[in-house]
């Protein structure tokens, strides 16, 4: 019997937020909204949107000795988080800056603070945690040695699901490790180059090629594309008023590897997921946007 349903491993930042009525060009300086500080970072996102959907989840991240870090560590264990695992080191927490315009897309620039700081040695120091879960999630906000311990940490029988972002070249250990790969069009084209064709269909047997047992390509309001042994489908999203895309990916990632450590397959857990992303859009931020279960929309 786990203890967790899902761990979580990667960043926790304080999300600085401005609204534009655009975002500027090079060069361009804009005038914006008063500024707001929200709880964020992509691994602190996910554990939060598992935990409020009802996931027993862990958090392993770490945090700096400070407002930003005390700010997330209450947000976590509100939400419900097991928070065994944020360690606190004496660099300041991670800080991401986000524009954010009228249709709700973003820009976001990070700067990573303490994660940098989450080692290899951190990992092997958590085997009591990695134990605990059958699926672990991770990001590319924490140093890519971190998260290739990871790959090596996992539990016998544990899944990984992995979301490469911000995108970065993945050694062949962690592709193979991922089930599922989970990217969106920027990630996918990415890790493809000049071999990523120009629909999500072309992507998928490429993205198999590099060695993840499985892959997941988001669409936004087009919902999924879902891939692996069982061949290939699409999955769609429910239709919403977007107002705020911040977030919502991990949102998607949180719910669909807490949905597979449940025992649904891909395409199930993928369609629970996109409900979770289409609701998370309809709120400004990223966790005070996050659902419980009895929030989401219809199929």
């Amino acid at each position: 019997m786990h203890h967790h349903d899902l761990l979580i491993v990667g960043s926790a930042n304080a999300d600085l937020v401005v609204g534009v009525d655009r975002r500027p060009a090079a060069g361009e300086t804009v005038l914006g909204s008063d500024l707001a500080v929200h709880p964020g970072g992509k691994g602190a996102n996910q554990a939060v949107a598992a935990a409020r959907l009802g996931a027993r989840t862990a958090l392993l991240a770490k945090v700096g000795d400070d407002e930003h870090g005390r700010l997330l560590r209450g947000s976590l264990r509100t939400a419900g988080v097991d928070t065994d695992g944020v360690l606190v080191d004496q660099t300041p927490t991670g800080v991401a800056l986000i524009v954010v315009d009228p249709s709700g897309d973003n820009s976001i620039v990070v700067s990573p603070g303490a994660n940098a700081r989450l080692a290899p040695e951190d990992i092997r120091a958590a085997g009591a945690l990695f134990a605990s879960a059958p699926v672990v999630s991770v990001q590319l906000e924490i140093p890519l040695a971190t998260v290739a311990e990871v790959a090596r940490c996992l539990a016998p029988g544990a899944r990984l699901v992995l979301n490469p972002s911000p995108p970065a070249p993945l050694p062949d250990e962690v592709l193979a490790a991922c089930d599922p790969l989970i990217v969106n069009e920027h990630e996918a084209r990415f890790m493809l180059g000049d071999a990523a064709g120009e629909t999500p269909e072309d992507w998928v047997p490429a993205l198999l090629a590099l060695g993840p047992r499985s892959v997941v390509v988001t669409l936004g309001a087009a919902g999924a594309l879902v891939a692996g042994p069982d061949g290939t489908r699409r999955v769609p999203s429910p239709r919403v008023d977007p107002v705020d895309t911040t977030g919502a990916g991990d949102a998607f990632t949180a719910a669909l590897a807490w949905r597979l450590g449940r025992g649904e397959n891909l395409s199930q857990a993928a369609a629970y997921a996109s409900r979770v992303g289409a609701a998370a859009v309809t709120r400004k931020g990223a966790q005070e946007s996050y659902p419980t279960a009895e929030e989401l929309p219809g199929e």
